[in-house]
């Protein structure tokens, strides 16, 4: 079972930056994929941005433009840099690793999530 430990939310105010951190206890480039995820107040879980094992990245539309996702091998950490930050992205952000696909959606399977790390923005 591995075990993953976000780091790096925070309160920050609106058009700021943040980076969030995923540390693994497994080597990371043996997952199929990693990915974040957030759930806000009184929303479901969701897919933020993934990585694959051959480095791909894709963004949900939320982020694409303000988040970059991004890994360090050596380090077995992943990271999610954000910036131009909404209230609207005021969330628990989750790391997750991906055990496979979902092929209808090609998303991640998620195989193990993180604790999660609070991230509140301020308007």
């Amino acid at each position: 079972q591995v075990q993953l430990v976000e780091s790096g939310g925070g309160l920050v105010q609106a058009g700021g930056s943040l980076r969030l951190s995923c540390a693994s206890s497994r080597t990371i480039t043996s997952f199929a994929a990693m990915a974040w995820y957030r759930q806000g107040p009184g929303k479901q879980r969701e897919l933020v941005a993934f990585i694959t094992h051959g480095g791909s990245t894709n963004y949900a539309d939320s982020g694409k433009g303000r988040f970059t996702i991004s890994r360090d091998n050596a380090k077995n950490t992943m990271y999610l840099q954000m910036s131009s930050l909404t209230p609207e992205d005021t969330a628990v952000y989750y790391c997750a690793t991906s055990k496979g696909w979902d092929w209808g959606t090609i998303t991640p399977l998620i195989g193990s999530w993180g604790q999660g790390t609070q991230v509140t923005v301020s308007s």
